[in-house]
């Protein structure tokens, strides 16, 4: 294995930190690197997440899903007898009121079930999860590390971070790294020129940029479906990550192994966001803890992990086989179905898919409102034309535990959606009609439903030490993820209208860096909205006398929930306001380049015109020790840290400035990764 290279400038030392040396322990979460069974067939073999801490782990995880389990049903059960049905207002308005009455009935059973449907998944998945157990990667193979970039859309400086990163990747074998250009930018050549990085695009290709289909115009599918038809027969695998997520060097070393088993199709690893400045981005990350870290981690036993975008390992030939990444606005899952639901030609079984927990490389996720709900709407339009879609063509060919599974993880939009919409529509009736449904104390109603939602509480909690985000701090609850999800629905209610109605859905790239969006009160229009609805529907209850605490519980919720992203955003913006204005009166403090939640650090050109004045005088080479496995504490000796910088505001920092990452070797020189130079 090659070793640390010896570091002569302190401006091509990489920024360790508290938040680099968490990273680097998260990558290695399946465990040590271990070589494969010799004499015998290779096949991917996997271990309880639980019994790594024990045998006792895994029983109190079944013990709390079953309780949890049985609680539901009970509930459920208790909820939809007899003597709860209400009897129906008398009057002119009767038979209307009884055929609501009927239709709040049927709802809270629909919503109820659709509640135990997640309950049920995330009880399941807490008991199933398994990690694969990591083998070293299989001499020969021919590996391509691919990003894409939309120039108008994204920013250079992101995109260069990711290929200096990629071009320490280490492999034993062939490694190419390539930028998928859909604007072929001269200044995007330039950058790929100057870090050896090659250069594809499309654009001006007419067969490459059709209006439907593999090779559908104005896509992320259509951008590596290009690449594949054109390159493709040149590897054998190929490493993917979204432009803004830097990869570790050890990402192939982690991910590869896997393809010794001749069945997987592709592996795929947990989505963290090293921007954590926003409390939108924190949340966001935190919102998809039961996926990335439980429910992702069951679908090993049945071989089904969903395809993620974000960063991933795909074999070419499988995706010949299913041809090409699926046309879709969310073409990571949909490919993802395709595969699970095809035969490996060469051996006649169905392909199969890893999940890793180890996080291979951190991205930014959405750091303002109008990105996070563009993002979402995104996602769950993706899921909603899935299931309106293909995906009953697909499901019988599934196998039966890919079916159940399947059927478990395209639940969480639906149940979202509809459950809003519901809620909604009831709280119409009870406020307008004064329908009620069922004949329940509202007290002893609330207090099961209370109790119902805290055995689930109690589920997410304990799996919460299974997290495998590097960002979110130790201890943490994920309330803010729990959050993000309520206030989420009604954005999911209106994609599953959207859906229903037919209406167009385009694939938008959520923007990163400086090209983040800015919020307004049009970010939260959707919100606003349904707020007016249901602080019409109140105020119409109290003229008709129908405002009893019982009908006005769930509306009161909701308005909450409409007002708690604009309260959220509002607040953010006061504190941002108070930091500049603190910080336009304090004095420059100078700091370690020790920055917390960030990988990088913009350097203003001034100090590399000054550190160039000095650079003759500085001390010779140094070596830099590597973060030990278990290690999270971050530090390192003091001389092997980079010298102090001045810290300027964000805005001050020079445009052009060059960021701080490791140096990419010339070509001859010996780079990060295994064998001769090139």
């Amino acid at each position: 294995m090659a070793g640390l290279q010896p570091v002569t400038d302190p401006l091509e030392i990489p920024v360790y930190g508290r938040s680099w040396a968490r990273l680097e322990a998260f990558s290695r979460i399946a465990g040590p690197l271990t070589e494969p069974p010799a004499g015998q067939p290779y096949r991917v073999r996997y271990r309880s997440m639980h019994r790594v801490l024990g045998n006792r782990r895994l029983v109190t995880a079944v013990g709390i899903a079953l309780a949890n389990i049985c609680f539901e049903v009970i509930f459920l059960i208790w909820l939809l007898r007899p003597e709860h049905m209400a009897d129906t207002n008398p009057g002119p308005v009767a038979e209307v009121a009884r055929v609501a009455n009927i239709f709040v009935i049927c709802s809270i059973l629909v919503v109820e079930a659709l509640r135990l449907i997640n309950v049920l998944s995330l009880s399941l998945a807490s008991v199933i999860a398994r990690d694969p157990v990591p083998v070293t990667p299989p001499p020969g193979l021919r590996v391509a590390f691919l990003t894409t970039i939309v120039p108008s859309k994204e920013p250079i400086a992101v995109v260069r971070d990711t290929l200096r990163a990629a071009k320490r990747i280490r492999h034993r074998g062939v490694f190419d790294v390539w930028l998928l250009d859909e604007g072929d930018d001269p200044e995007v050549k330039a950058v790929c020129a100057a870090l050896g990085v090659r250069h594809f695009s499309r654009k001006g290709l007419a067969h490459y940029n059709q209006p439907r289909g593999a090779f559908r115009a104005k896509t992320k599918h259509g951008n590596y479906n290009a690449w594949v038809d054109a390159h493709g027969n040149g590897y054998d695998v190929f490493l993917s990550v979204d432009p803004d997520h830097v990869p570790l060097a050890n990402f192939a070393e982690r991910i590869l192994g896997y393809f010794r088993d001749p069945d997987v199709a592709y592996v795929v690893g947990p989505q963290c966001y090293k921007n954590g400045e926003a409390f939108v981005t924190r949340a966001a990350e935190s919102q998809q803890f039961p996926f990335h870290s439980v429910i992702q981690r069951a679908a090993n036993l049945y071989g089904t992990s969903m395809l993620v975008g974000t960063n991933n390992a795909i074999r070419i030939s499988a995706l010949r086989d299913i041809g090409g990444l699926s046309d879709s606005i969310t073409e990571d899952m949909a490919t993802g179905l395709a595969v699970h639901t095809t035969r490996n030609r060469a051996t006649g079984r169905r392909w199969k898919s890893v999940y890793t927990p180890d996080v291979l490389s951190a991205g930014e996720g959405p750091s303002s409102w109008s990105d996070y709900f563009s993002q979402q709407r995104r996602w769950s339009r993706g899921t909603f034309e899935l299931l309106f879609g293909r995906y009953w063509l697909r499901f019988p060919r599934l196998s039966a535990g890919g079916m159940l599974h399947y059927t478990l993880i395209t639940t969480f939009y639906p149940s979202m959606a509809i459950g809003w919409l519901l809620g909604i529509v009831n709280a119409l009736l009870f406020l307008a009609l004064g329908v009620t449904g069922m004949t329940i104390s509202p007290q002893l109603w609330f207090a099961l439903y209370t109790d119902a939602t805290a055995f689930s509480l109690w589920l997410y909690l304990y799996n919460r030490r299974y997290n495998v985000s590097p960002y979110e701090p130790a201890g943490s609850r994920g309330l803010k993820g729990m959050l993000m999800s309520i206030i989420s629905a009604p954005i999911y209610a209106g994609q599953l209208i959207s859906t229903l109605l037919r209406r167009p859905a385009k694939f938008v790239v959520t923007p990163k860096g400086a090209s983040s969006s800015s919020d307004g009160l049009r970010t939260f229009r959707a919100h606003l909205g349904w707020l007016v609805v249901l602080v019409a529907a109140i105020a119409v209850a109290f003229v008709r006398d129908y405002a009893s605490p019982a009908a006005l519980l769930w509306p009161v919720v909701a308005v909450l929930i409409c007002l708690a992203p604009i309260v959220l955003w509002r607040r953010d913006l006061g504190r941002t306001a108070a930091k500049l204005a603190e910080q336009a009166g304090a004095i420059p403090e100078v700091r370690s380049p020790d920055r917390v939640g960030d990988i990088t650090m913009e350097i203003p050109r001034v100090l590399r015109e000054a550190h160039e004045a000095t650079r003759s005088t500085r001390e010779g080479p140094r070596e830099i020790p590597a973060a030990q496995p278990g290690d999270w504490s971050g530090r390192i000796p003091t001389q092997a840290r980079p010298p102090a910088v001045e810290r300027v505001p964000k805005q001050a920092v020079d445009p052009d400035a060059t960021e701080l990452l490791p140096r990419v070797p010339e070509r001859g020189q010996r780079s990060g990764r295994f064998g001769p130079p090139e």
